[in-house]
């Protein structure tokens, strides 16, 4: 009544006051992500970066060279602050295997260089305007160096991964937001992942790929699954151990009785018992192996084939199938033998001197066999070759 709280009243304030705070902390906890999934991330982004380096050397023709990424949380507003504008937006979406996308950031320089290198410059034509024509060029690259890198992505998850065409928009970080495109990255945290690049001397720049939360848990959770899958498999099956056999119960012997011995067993030494006097010893029966058993070895013996073979009607019934192959034919003047310094020395003019005398026939070749002689003459415009003889 006289404004004064009562102590019961200030712990019910604590305690509504601690629960609330507790809730707000355990609502932020749930975006973040742990440890081991940052280092899997960064693994998955290592393997796929490398892969995509690999496709761009292809493209470009320079060395490419991507460090090792560094995984961090981020805001939208960082992206703005830190990032040159413009820049490029390349959205990649997954349609197999994964359910999500991700966005990857290229300075708008850095697009000017790769696609001038793509379209056969020397990557130093980035005066022009960025425009339709260099955006329809980087999507290109990157649909190739991200299918690549979803290649894999597939080995690594052990199912098959596949992404939509690429799309890339030059944006500004300020005034050029499509909210649908980006909705996803405009609200909450996200992981962000930098790589520096390098494209021989003329690019030294650093990309960025950035991932929903969800999706990048998704990969996670697929990596564990197939590495627990994997356990399974290499895991042999664990046998029960074999239970020792139980010892025969050992007869009394009676007094008066002879003394029967047990067959003695291959390998086990030979346990001798104390004899009673007046008993009789049994000789133990001796274990003899089986006989083997002549093996009937016999030579072996092959069909004949039939003396009515004709191989003049066969080679007359068959040759129709082969008679339309073409055969190279070619006619050889004459040939020599020339040192390295002498070819060297050819020149307009030269005189090469071969092994074939004025007069003597020329060679007839076909598909390199030497088949017939014949004499170079004229018909009309052209060369031709008369065969003179053919041989056998």
């Amino acid at each position: 009544m006289d404004g004064v709280l009562s102590q019961e009243e200030i712990t019910a304030l604590l305690q509504n006051g601690g629960d609330a705070a507790g809730a707000e902390t355990a609502a932020s906890g749930a975006e973040q992500i742990t440890a081991d999934e940052c280092d899997t991330i960064g693994e998955i982004a290592n393997i796929s970066m490398g892969t995509a380096a690999t496709t761009l050397f292809s493209l470009v023709n320079h060395k490419v060279d991507i460090s090792t990424p560094v995984v961090s949380m981020a805001k939208w507003d960082d992206i703005v602050s830190q990032y040159e504008r413009p820049c490029v937006f390349i959205r990649i979406a997954y349609t197999v295997g994964l359910d999500g996308s991700n966005l990857l950031v290229l300075k708008e320089q850095d697009v000017k260089v790769i696609t001038d290198l793509m379209m056969g410059g020397d990557g130093t034509n980035t005066e022009v305007e960025l425009g339709e024509l260099h955006l329809s060029a980087i999507s290109e690259a990157m649909n190739q160096m991200m299918g690549s890198a979803a290649t894999s992505l597939s080995s690594m998850l052990d199912k098959t991964i596949d992404i939509s065409p690429p799309e890339a928009n030059l944006i500004d970080l300020t005034d050029s937001l499509d909210e649908k495109e980006i909705d996803e990255f405009l609200t909450g945290d996200f992981i962000k992942i930098s790589f520096k690049m390098e494209i021989g001397d003329l690019v030294d720049s650093t990309i960025m790929q950035l991932y929903p939360i969800s999706f990048a848990r998704e990969m996670c959770e697929s990596i564990k699954s197939n590495m627990s899958k994997d356990l399974e498999e290499a895991t042999p099956p664990q046998q029960a151990a074999p239970q020792p056999a139980a010892a025969p119960p050992q007869q009394p012997m009676m007094q008066g009785q002879p003394m029967m011995q047990q067959p003695m067993m291959q390998g086990q030494p030979m346990m001798q018992q104390p004899m009673m006097q007046g008993q009789p010893m049994m000789q133990q029966p001796m274990y003899q192996q089986p006989m083997m058993q002549p093996i009937n070895v016999q030579q072996a013996q092959f069909q004949s084939f039939s003396g009515d073979f004709n191989s003049e009607i066969f080679a007359k019934e068959n040759i129709d199938l082969i008679m339309d192959v073409p055969l190279e034919v070619t006619v050889e003047l004459g040939r020599t033998t020339k040192s390295i310094q002498e070819i060297l020395d050819f020149a307009p003019g030269t005189i090469i001197e071969l092994d074939k005398i004025a007069g003597e026939p020329i060679d007839i070749l076909v598909n390199g066999k030497y088949v017939a002689k014949g004499e170079v003459v004229v018909i009309e415009e052209s060369f031709g070759v008369r065969i003179t003889e053919i041989i056998k």
